[in-house]
């Protein structure tokens, strides 16, 4: 029988040039458990400084560390890895599960629950995790993929739209974001990474609309066509892209100039067959109330069919204004859009910095608005561009910093 530990040691120590010596180096990437962590001691912190723990108030910081630690305690092996550090006895009375100490391989087999590993299928046959028979070829997936590229005759026309984006991601410009929209996000004019190679979408020519026949829904295609950094093209269908995207491609985001174009471009620039949808509006209260000016970067952010001065003439009087005045900060004209989802979108963008507060009407009813947030005006416009864009699936708000931040 083979001695694999003597036979290691022999080709280790028969290293006359050292190369098998490689000093690894730290990793400047915090870890999971690191983060955990320290989103625990900003609990602990903040019950040092308060002398309470988090509750569900109005100010955002405080709402955001209550509900994290409720989801902590919801979350038993998140518990299990904070109790050194649960000082205040915060996670008291959570379930601990029992630690299941692996030293084998068939404890590794044992620890699957779920049956991935193994086991019976719903059909009674036995399944073995060493039985490759059923898995699909990648291989020939891929090589299927690269034989539909050809040479692009007029690439030197793309090389340095190439040049200029890897140098736009090295300076943090743009961001690679997983695609994860199954098809949805492609435009015209995007740039995505597939198998490790920038591609530029030139076009789309859809030629089967999505429709549905029979209660049977039948999504769009058409060919494509897709410029590469190596200097090939490729017309695969549309949703044969996604698809190749979804299993692992990138989207990378375009740059700020980019982003405001577009945004001018689509809410400023009128057509002739272009439908007036509503108003994109931006508001600021202007309250005698001294929690409502307590409140800094309070606005009010909707979507109204009317004019927007026509729609807050009677804002002292209602309380969705908080029963006062309002001054218009912002309003943009939207064409050809769906409202309902465009304000919807961006009311969960900002839903981090939701107002949570009740007013009375005249009447003394109480009433709880639902669209006035506590974020920075110029991040409102910022979402609102992004939407326009197509781009805001790849960004979230940061309450903390009060920024946008790539996903």
């Amino acid at each position: 029988m083979i001695d694999f530990e003597k036979e290691l040691k022999a080709i280790l120590d028969d290293d006359p040039l050292n190369l098998l010596k490689v000093k690894s180096s730290a990793s400047s990437v915090m870890s999971a458990d690191n983060r955990l962590k320290d989103s625990f001691k900003e609990i602990n912190q903040f019950i040092d400084e308060n002398g309470h723990e988090p509750s569900k108030s109005r100010d955002i910081n405080e709402r955001k560390l209550f509900s994290r630690l409720k989801s902590l305690k919801e979350s038993p092996e998140k518990a299990a890895m904070l109790l050194d550090l649960d000082k205040h006895n915060l996670l008291e009375g959570v379930e601990i599960p029992e630690p299941f100490i692996i030293e084998t391989v068939e404890d590794v087999l044992a620890s699957d629950p779920l049956g991935l590993l193994g086991g019976e299928s719903e059909e009674g046959e036995v399944v073995d995790i060493f039985d490759l028979t059923n898995l699909p070829s990648q291989s020939r997936t891929l090589s299927d993929f690269v034989a539909k590229r050809k040479p692009c005759r007029d690439f030197d026309q793309y090389d340095g739209l190439f040049i200029t984006v890897q140098q736009e991601i090295k300076e943090n410009k743009r961001k690679l974001c997983d695609f994860t929209d199954k098809g949805e996000a492609l435009v015209e004019g995007n740039y995505y990474i597939l198998g490790g190679i920038l591609l530029y979408l030139e076009s789309i020519d859809i030629c089967s609309p999505e429709k549905t026949i029979d209660g049977k829904r039948f999504r769009k295609d058409g060919r494509t066509r897709c410029i590469f950094e190596n200097g090939t093209e490729s017309n695969m269908l549309y949703r044969s892209l996604a698809k190749a995207l979804y299993q692992g491609g990138k989207i990378v985001t375009q740059t700020e100039d980019q982003i405001n174009k577009e945004f001018q471009e689509n809410l400023g620039v009128i057509k002739e067959e272009d439908e007036l949808a509503g108003y994109i509006y931006i508001l600021k209260s202007l309250s005698k109330n001294a929690e409502i000016q307590s409140f800094q970067h309070l606005y009010k952010v909707g979507f109204s069919t009317t004019t927007v001065a026509k729609r807050i003439a009677n804002a002292e009087n209602e309380p969705t204004y908080l029963m006062s005045p309002v001054e218009i900060i912002a309003e943009y004209k939207a064409y050809n859009m769906n409202t309902q989802k465009f304000e919807g979108l961006l009311h969960r963008f900002l839903s981090d910095a939701w107002l949570d507060i009740k007013v009375a009407d005249s009447k003394g009813r109480l009433h709880q608005p639902r669209e006035w947030f506590i974020a920075p005006l110029n991040v409102i416009n910022r979402a609102i561009e992004l939407i326009v864009a197509r781009q805001i699936q790849h960004y979230r708000y940061d309450a903390l910093l009060k920024e946008i931040v790539a996903v």
